[in-house]
């Protein structure tokens, strides 16, 4: 089939995207594709609607309209009522671009796209998406370089194209005379993992067969790939607001919990210490509970650095000592961090209770807590006896005299082997799908 501008079926038309068209936008994209242009705005308000305040949660939304010489014969301006098909084109622009966006990140703003088509050969509602995701991420590299957002937003690479059958054949990317002429009509929106955000199929002149349908969703996804790159080149540098690894601030600066944490979450987060956040206050940790004590630390370091935290509360409880030395675990002698003097106290006040007696557990409770004050909790458990002489040369703490089923102490334990067990990895294991969630 010889197409209307000489392109093969499975062919882009040219597409341009120039950033910073508008100078006066707070993120702008100027978008060519063929014959088709758009000028995508994006604006940055600092509220949110009604039915959002006070939730922690920003707001991205859209408006399309097409200027009046933008078809060659004069198109009307909306009035007070809108174009009903505008009104349909905005909507979807919004849906597809709130998918790019981890609103919790946002911060009670609204980022509204504003997308005003100069010139329409097919394909306007499609390069307004496109062309509004790299908009959008001006806008974000914009707050972020005035330090009003820690990390980006942005987890999804976001644009979309169409197909359609014509003259019996799948073409990519349709101009207005095909559009007008095809048996079928479809726009997809997909991100940068081919997953799809809105797919709009019509048979227009006949219906499609099954086998149409796959040659059309190849054509898709292949179009789209090629527009991620385009956005990216036309991005540069501000291409880097694009699903980063967002960083956790463990609300510790123990090497060893660091340690440990950073090996079970397997580098898919940056995690650093409270330290190298530019964390130095001390938390009073007044809690009565693992948990409270948990979400105190996690809370202060996130308010305070504006990255996700994660505290935990860790501490040993002996059933004889009626679940001494509980939180108090890491001062159990009166000073902080005192192992040596620690253990030989827990050790002084069980010398007289057999080996049957000396159960006790290590506990685990861990907190969450994002920028935008959402928490969750979990905790976990490790069950265990108390030796009366110390073994082995690793861990920390009551690790020497904390003999778990095995028969090993932790302090006998390598580090992988002790991550698979202990408390702190069962409660995160528990946080996992919060923590992946984030990703």
């Amino acid at each position: 089939m010889e197409r209307h501008d000489g392109r093969t079926p499975n062919e882009l038309r040219p597409c341009e995207m120039q950033v910073g068209f508008v100078s006066t936008a707070d993120g702008s994209c100027l978008i060519r594709c063929g014959g088709t242009r758009v000028i995508c705005t994006a604006s940055i308000d600092e509220s949110v609607p009604p039915f959002l305040r006070g939730k922690g949660m920003g707001w991205v939304t859209a408006e399309y309209a097409m200027l009046p010489a933008s078809t060659g014969r004069r198109k009307a301006r909306d009035g007070v009522k809108k174009d009903g098909r505008s009104v349909e084109i905005s909507r979807l622009i919004g849906r597809a671009l709130r998918q790019a966006v981890d609103r919790r990140f946002l911060g009670e703003r609204t980022i509204t796209i504003d997308c005003d088509v100069l010139e329409a050969d097919g394909g306007t509602r499609t390069a307004s998406i496109t062309g509004g995701f790299v908009a959008l991420c001006m806008a974000v590299n914009k707050l972020m370089q005035q330090g009003k957002l820690k990390e980006s937003p942005i987890i999804h690479q976001i644009a979309a194209v169409s197909a359609g059958v014509v003259d019996d054949t799948p073409c990519l990317d349709l101009c207005y005379v095909e559009d007008s002429a095809a048996q079928t009509d479809m726009n997809f929106v997909m991100n940068e993992q081919g997953a799809f955000i809105e797919l709009q199929g019509t048979g227009e002149g006949r219906a499609f067969s099954r086998g149409e349908l796959n040659q059309l969703l190849a054509l898709g996804e292949k179009g789209i790939e090629e527009l991620h790159d385009i956005q990216r080149e036309a991005l540069g540098d501000a291409a880097h607001v694009i699903a980063p690894k967002r960083t956790l601030v463990i609300a510790s600066n123990n090497p060893h919990k660091i340690r440990e944490i950073s090996q079970m979450l397997d580098d898919c987060l940056h995690v650093i210490s409270m330290e190298e956040a530019g964390f130095f206050e001390e938390i009073d940790e007044n809690g009565d509970t693992f948990e409270a004590n948990a979400i105190i630390k996690a809370k202060a370091v996130a308010q305070a650095t504006g990255f996700c935290a994660i505290g935990d509360d860790s501490g040993l409880t002996v059933d004889a000592l009626n679940g001494e030395p509980g939180v108090l675990s890491a001062r159990y002698c009166g000073v902080h961090g005192n192992d040596k003097a620690n253990n030989d106290l827990l050790i002084e006040k069980l010398k007289d209770v057999p080996a049957e007696g000396r159960t006790a557990q290590f506990n685990c409770a861990m907190a969450l807590v994002l920028p935008n004050g959402e928490t969750h909790t979990v905790s976990g458990t490790c069950p265990g006896v108390i030796t009366f002489t110390p073994r082995g040369n690793g861990g920390f703490g009551y690790d020497p005299y904390f003999e778990y089923l095995s028969g090993e102490t932790f302090a006998e334990m390598d580090g992988a082997e002790k991550n698979l067990i202990s408390h702190r990895a069962k409660a995160l294991q528990a946080m996992l799908p919060y923590l992946e969630d984030l990703q």
